[in-house]
């Protein structure tokens, strides 16, 4: 007798425990469905983010690519300038030749005449 009334208090022990238990899992359930949830979207923001740091790498790429022709463009009127006034003091330096040439031609034919 003893046996059996120590059976039915353990029985109605695992019972009360099962119940218990399975209050807690449905408890647990929803939240096991939002840290799910909420993983995927952190795999899709990580996606994102990748995707994200590709664009930022090919616009830095384009943007080198744009400051080396800018400085290339910047460059180009001081090369202009610089040819500009080596023509300048060429054509002076040209003309003053030209025209001590003529003279000395000048002076030298009033000689000899």
């Amino acid at each position: 007798m003893w046996s059996k009334l120590y059976d039915e208090r353990r029985l109605t022990r695992v019972e009360a425990r099962a119940k218990s238990n399975t209050h807690r899992i449905d408890k647990l359930e929803p939240i096991v469905e939002e840290i799910h949830t909420m993983s995927e979207t952190m795999v899709q923001l990580v996606e994102e983010v990748k995707h994200t740091n590709d664009n930022v790498c090919n616009l830095d790429k384009k943007i080198d690519s744009m400051d080396a022709r800018v400085d290339v463009m910047e460059r180009a009127p001081a090369e202009d300038a610089k040819n500009y006034k080596t023509t300048a003091v060429t054509a002076i330096i040209s003309t003053i030749s030209g025209a001590i040439a003529t003279g000395l031609i000048m002076m030298v034919a009033q000689y000899i005449k």
